[in-house]
């Protein structure tokens, strides 16, 4: 019981954590899409752009809704930017576009974790769809019967997940990377504007940050729980 109340305070700092990281977010992106680049090319001009000079000629840029629901598609090969971001011609707008082009120069280089990233999606797909079910049902059984069998199984598919969320750490910052550089050196973005993109960048990779601590502590605090069982066996 005590775990358990340590396990739902950790989950609400975490998710505090995340909510306060969010709003920063966006407070960022809309804060920066009021900010026009010099240029005045918009996002869909500079995915075309970046995918061109990597030498990518087989990947479609659309337009999807939503806000900040811009992705890269590898199965498709599509580059999808929200309006905002399609038709934007701000620093958000280049920061966003030429991040998720940054992926499929990930796709096209055969980039290691997006590789195994990819290679991953069935399994965390299939796991993702048990692991809360089968969490609880480890837990009931411990409780009622001091069994930890059914717990250590849903430990192990949480361990999929977990993977898959550290897994996405090196993929979100090497595609930001990407995107910096070639912002910088073909001078999409300005000594003023390039600052703003890479802090807009900067924000949304601590979302990934504060997603993969808060998969590995709940994770360690199920393990722990599974070895107090065994201990008190």
């Amino acid at each position: 019981m005590i775990m358990s109340n340590e396990m739902l305070i950790v989950g609400l700092l975490f998710l505090g954590i995340s909510f306060l990281v969010s709003a920063i977010l966006k407070s960022k992106f809309t804060k920066y899409s009021k900010v026009p680049l010099s240029n005045g090319m918009s996002g869909k001009e500079i995915a075309e752009k970046m995918l061109r000079e990597n030498g990518i000629y087989d990947v479609k840029v659309t337009s999807v809704d939503g806000f900040l629901s811009d992705h890269y598609n590898p199965t498709t090969k599509t580059v999808s930017l929200s309006p905002d971001v399609y038709n934007g011609t701000s620093v958000s707008a280049a920061a966003v576009a030429a991040h998720e082009c940054g992926h499929a120069v990930q796709h096209a280089t055969s980039y290691g974790p997006l590789v195994f990233r990819s290679k991953m999606v069935p399994a965390v797909q299939f796991s993702s769809m048990l692991v809360n079910w089968v969490l609880m049902a480890g837990m009931i059984v411990l409780a009622t019967t001091k069994n930890p069998t059914v717990l250590l199984i849903g430990i192990i598919i949480m361990s999929v997940t977990v993977i898959f969320t550290l897994v996405t750490l090196p993929v979100e910052f090497d595609a930001s990377k990407r995107a910096l550089a070639w912002l910088d050196n073909t001078n999409v973005t300005n000594a003023q504007e390039y600052p703003k993109a890479k802090d807009a960048l900067k924000w949304a990779a601590t979302t990934y940050v504060v997603a993969a601590l808060a998969a590995v502590v709940q994770l360690i605090q199920y393990v722990m729980i599974y070895l107090g069982s065994r201990d008190r066996s």
